[in-house]
């Protein structure tokens, strides 16, 4: 069985089929309609509809978006391409392609990508993390993704940072209405507005870690002390859930000293006597959210 992956973002659109051996053997991508809703229906369904005529066969179609649909009004919320909100996405989009489809927030389908045959598989209960202009997280036990009761399971970056010091009180403000949330710290944009409160250089989070490996000592100091708000963030997860694996996604998992560095900061904060809990990179990268989209139909389904 064929399973159609999307991955619909604020400005591009990717569309994967993966055969039943988790195989990719189609891939496009086009610019997303964002202005217009029935534009972004109609782009979707063509986009389907193209690829199982280029491939001679029908399957299953998962979507990945920034938000994801109410479990009260099916009616999908905190989508950053604004004409979505409010609207009967699932509906329509079954509507359009005359079948059922899935809908997952994106950092979902990243984690379960990468628990289905990435840099998790085989683990019982996988963290999937986003750390890219926002921060958010997904949850994967057994293969299935974890939604919750309000379908809002995994969405970690809108708590507080854990046991803040005086100079991260009372934090900055957060676009969902709060000060201090995690995404406020741990966003690449987070990292670049620490180093520029102290440098008065404003950088990116790549720039600054090659500044801190040259000896730059603010930059230095800016990469390690978001190393210990990770880890002091992760902590919270641990001490709630204690994954198995956790997979750091986002630009910001790019920084390759956050997987020597962070894991020591752990042994502080976690409520136990001994922590080993991997944190990996995932094994595929950019794809794994749309490769996410297409496991929202699970191996055993057909």
């Amino acid at each position: 069985m064929l399973r159609f992956g999307i991955d619909l973002g604020g400005t591009k659109t990717e569309i994967i089929a993966i055969d039943a051996a988790g195989e990719v053997v189609l891939r496009h991508r086009r610019q997303t309609p964002r202005d217009s809703y029935p534009a972004i229906v109609d782009s979707l369904a063509e986009l389907v509809f193209s690829a199982e005529k280029e491939l001679g066969a029908q399957g299953r179609v998962g979507i990945g978006m920034p938000g994801s649909p109410s479990p009260t009004t099916a009616r999908i919320r905190n989508a950053n391409t604004i004409v979505l909100n409010g609207q009967p996405f699932v509906r329509d989009m079954e509507r359009a392609l005359s079948r059922p489809v899935r809908v997952a927030n994106d950092a979902n389908c990243f984690a379960l990508s990468e628990a289905i045959d990435g840099a998790a598989a085989g683990a019982e209960v996988v963290f999937g993390v986003i750390l890219g202009t926002g921060v958010g997280g997904g949850l994967v036990v057994r293969g299935r993704p974890i939604l919750g009761h309000n379908a809002i399971a995994g969405e970690w970056g809108h708590n507080p940072l854990p046991w803040p010091t005086d100079v991260e009180r009372p934090g900055l403000p957060c676009y969902c209405g709060k000060s201090g949330c995690i995404e406020t710290f741990l966003s690449g944009p987070g990292l670049a507005a620490d180093y520029a409160e102290l440098s008065g250089r404003l950088d990116h989070g790549p720039e600054i870690v090659a500044l801190a490996a040259a000896g730059d000592v603010v930059a230095l100091a800016a990469v390690e002390r978001y190393e210990d708000r990770l880890a002091r963030a992760l902590s919270g997860v641990i001490n709630i859930v204690d994954p198995d694996v956790i997979v750091l996604g986002g630009g910001v998992s790019n920084i390759d000293r956050l997987y020597d560095h962070v894991t020591p900061h752990l042994r502080n904060y976690v409520f136990a006597d001994a922590v080993d809990t991997p944190i990996v990179p995932p094994k595929h990268g950019d794809s794994s959210g749309v490769r996410g989209a297409a496991w929202l139909w699970g191996p055993d389904e057909s």
